[in-house]
């Protein structure tokens, strides 16, 4: 079973590390993003959800203890030690198929059909609506004037899509 452990603020590799050398199965994706250092640009690996580390453990009371006793974890998300909040296999099987593909990774923001977005690129930006419709980079944005009850919908590109 996977689990998703919180860390402090750049703590990722320090948790991952500690937990590796406990004999735990950690998982900590990365992503390769451009970075200025001294007017000089060069590309640098940072973890792909900064703040967390993925764990495939199963969680007893003695393993708990091990990994929330290690530097730079906050806790296992989840409610008490034995009520933790799964992260299903294939969620965590793609990424890892993912991350192992070399392909270019960039960060999304997190959108749900029904959400209130705003658009931050193209002829539209700036407008909010809600995110009717999200397929494969096609989404359909829907406004509305409430006062009058009326909506109109418009096909925008997600990739411009941000959570309002």
């Amino acid at each position: 079973m996977w689990y998703a452990i919180w860390t402090r603020s750049h703590s990722e590799q320090l948790v991952a590390d500690q937990l590796l050398a406990k004999g735990l199965q950690v998982f900590l994706p990365k992503i390769s993003v451009w970075s200025r250092r001294g007017g000089v640009r060069h590309a640098i690996r940072v973890p792909m959800f900064s703040g967390y580390v993925f764990l495939n453990e199963s969680v007893d009371k003695n393993t708990y203890l091990e990994v929330i006793k290690a530097r730079g974890v906050v806790r296992i998300l989840g409610d008490r030690w034995d009520s933790l909040s799964p992260i299903s296999d294939g969620e965590i099987e793609g990424l890892q198929t993912l991350v192992n593909s070399g392909v270019a990774i960039t960060p999304h923001s997190y959108l749900r059909e029904g959400q209130r977005v705003r658009i931050t690129g193209g002829p539209l930006k700036g407008v909010d609506g809600i995110l009717v419709e999200n397929k494969s980079e096609k989404g359909l944005l829907v406004l509305s004037v409430d006062l009058l009850q009326r909506s109109v919908a418009v096909q925008i590109d997600c990739t411009w899509v941000a959570a309002a």
